[in-house]
């Protein structure tokens, strides 16, 4: 899993921090979450592949988190872009869509399979045999949704010199790879675990953005790898955040620390700060292990992961 921070401004940009959006690569499926202004400038220069995004996932429907998908969509037009493209959304969203595809005569030339956001509770809206996507609800102005991305668990690795030792066909390698046992010609059984290892652990990506605190956050993204989540203000603006329903950098610790998060990443800062080392290091007084979200930076949750 890497995850590309395309965008890490606020409602604001500035001249250098774009709108909120974020690119997760896993097992070479590429996932867009959030689709600020300015998004398809920022693929470009990270040399993101459009044609391999085919899932987009919109937090909620505040500017700074969409107003790029209209120019986004028409670019995927304007490459002759076929293949469906599934858009996770509000489900109040549709009729919005399909009125600016109107009214801007916009004509696509591929299908959009709209997943609704909806609920109260934590729901599974897509799998495949790598990962899982579970959104759950956030506490904001108006109707959010996080984001959780869990890898599956890997197969056991097999390894070579005891398929040579034990002259194991290749027909067998599926189901010892599932954790079977190996019976050799003559009866013998040879145990699973001395002729595989165990995979990495999977790994977990989790966007809260936008969101005030609230009890349980934390449950829905308990022993996340790696959680971002807002931190638009600093500890002394509690008072704006709650009127505005936006987080803290305390707030963000202090989510990561009950979630039991290895690592936290706060983003989504504020255009009144023109550097953002303070607010990192005052995330850090609660929870060490808290990065920025740096616009153009590609992280390796993996390698986060292994961090003491």
């Amino acid at each position: 899993m890497k995850l590309t921070v395309l965008g890490s401004s606020s409602a604001l940009p500035t001249s250098k921090r774009f709108p909120s959006a974020h690119v997760l690569n896993a097992h070479e499926r590429l996932f867009l979450i959030d689709c600020g202004e300015g998004t398809q400038m920022q693929l470009r220069k990270c040399s993101i592949k459009f044609g391999k995004i085919n899932n987009i996932f919109i937090s909620h429907l505040h500017g700074d988190h969409i107003f790029g998908l209209y120019g986004l969509l028409s670019t995927f037009n304007l490459m002759g872009r076929e293949k469906t493209l599934s858009l996770y959304a509000p489900e109040n969203y549709l009729p919005m869509l399909h009125s600016h595809l109107r009214d801007f005569d916009i004509n696509l030339n591929f299908e959009i399979e709209f997943v609704p956001l909806k609920g109260k509770d934590p729901f599974k809206i897509y799998e495949d045999k790598y990962v899982t996507v579970t959104s759950f609800p956030l506490k904001h102005r108006i109707e959010a949704y996080g984001f959780l991305f869990r890898e599956k668990p890997a197969d056991r690795n097999i390894l070579k010199d005891s398929i040579l030792k034990y002259s194991i066909p290749t027909l067998r390698i599926p189901g010892i790879k599932k954790g079977q046992d190996y019976i050799t010609e003559d009866g013998r059984i040879i145990k699973n675990n001395e002729i595989t290892i165990s995979p990495d652990e999977p790994l977990s990506y989790a966007y809260c953005s936008d969101t005030m605190p609230f009890s349980r956050l934390a449950a829905f993204v308990k022993g996340v790898d790696l959680l971002y989540h807002e931190a638009t203000f600093d500890g002394s603006m509690t008072a704006l955040a709650k009127q505005v329903k936006h987080s803290t950098t305390i707030d963000a610790a202090r989510t990561a620390l009950k979630a039991g998060a290895r690592t936290l990443m706060v983003g989504h800062f504020s255009a009144r700060y023109k550097e953002i080392n303070g607010l990192v290091e005052e995330a850090r007084t609660l929870f060490p292990n808290t990065i920025p979200a740096i616009d153009g930076t590609t992280y390796n949750i993996g390698d986060l992961a292994k961090k003491p």
